[in-house]
């Protein structure tokens, strides 16, 4: 659990802020990411990578998804379910059949709630038990003394993870719903879905979904190609019609794809981080009239970057 107490310690940089001599008057979180020394840096394996390619637009521009995969302990059972399911090439050929403003953007199999016309599942997919939503700390977690990016209307501490925004109680911590993350589709409690079903947050953070959806992954690249879909003019957002739908030919895993970029997070816990996270909940750069003392797990976003190979 060391990595887990020395990432939720960032909260020490919103109640002590690093030194002038740390980081220079008035930069901005840009500027200190840009800053930030390339051990500061952490490659993501091209195996934990999606990539997926829409349906060229109208104007005939390809359109591509990389999305990054949740790492351990979090929603494994789904990850690996989603692993066998581009294994199978069960992805190709689906489409994105929802796009709710303000929402999500949901993709599936157009005919899934119809038995006799859904596309039939590959064998050895996991029946995930809604247990994990979240990863049990139980008789781990010394909450005395331990800081965090601080208490919100969800979770009574919420901060970093090896990469990843989490919030946790006492007992457990788990993902959070911020923009640009992946969640699993499912129907009513206790089913908890496959990953064949998967959305895409596209508006303000819906926290209200943590711990009863899975998070299993991030948007890294190409965001705006599912931002920018047209909106669905069914209820919540769903297409009412074929011809509305984008098709998705083909979703393979990141080490599958020849030519794709390599890419990089910045550490959340390095120093960099440290004062990224301090310049987004204190701006006194030139624009900013009142820094606000504070910042919502969701609106510090980890850095992502690509790089050459």
């Amino acid at each position: 659990m060391r990595n887990f107490f020395s990432a939720f310690a960032v909260s020490a940089f919103l109640t002590a802020p690093l030194l002038a001599e740390d980081v220079p008057a008035g930069p901005t979180p840009n500027d200190i990411v840009a800053a930030a020394p390339s051990g500061d840096w952490k490659r993501i394996a091209p195996s934990d990578l999606l990539v997926m390619d829409l349906a060229p637009d109208a104007a005939g521009k390809a359109r591509r998804v990389v999305i990054q995969l949740i790492p351990a302990p979090f929603s494994q059972g789904w990850v690996g379910n989603i692993r066998r399911l581009v294994a199978a090439r069960w992805y190709d050929g689906i489409a994105v059949v929802r796009v709710q403003d303000n929402y999500v953007v949901q993709w599936g199999d157009p005919e899934g709630e119809n038995p006799q016309k859904a596309k039939p599942l590959p064998k050895g997919l996991t029946a995930v038990p809604e247990s994990d939503y979240a990863a049990n700390l139980a008789g781990t977690v010394k909450a005395a003394g331990d800081k965090s990016v601080g208490h919100d209307a969800y979770a009574a501490n919420t901060g970093f993870v090896g990469g990843w925004p989490v919030a946790r109680d006492a007992a457990h911590q788990w993902p959070t719903h911020c923009y640009g993350y992946v969640g699993v589709g499912r129907n009513n409690s206790p089913d908890t879905g496959t990953g064949a079903e998967l959305y895409a947050v596209i508006g303000h953070a819906p926290r209200q979904l943590d711990r009863n959806v899975a998070i299993v992954g991030r948007v890294i690249s190409g965001i705006e190609n599912l931002s920018a879909l047209p909106r669905g003019t069914g209820e919540i957002g769903f297409y009412k019609t074929p011809g509305e739908r984008t098709a998705i030919r083909a979703i393979r895993m990141g080490n599958e794809v020849t030519g794709l970029p390599a890419y990089e997070y910045l550490s959340t816990e390095s120093r960099s981080f440290a004062a990224y996270v301090d310049k987004r909940a204190n701006r006194q750069d030139t624009f900013y009239v009142h820094p606000a003392g504070g910042v919502d797990v969701c609106n510090a976003p980890v850095p992502i970057r690509e790089v050459s190979r």
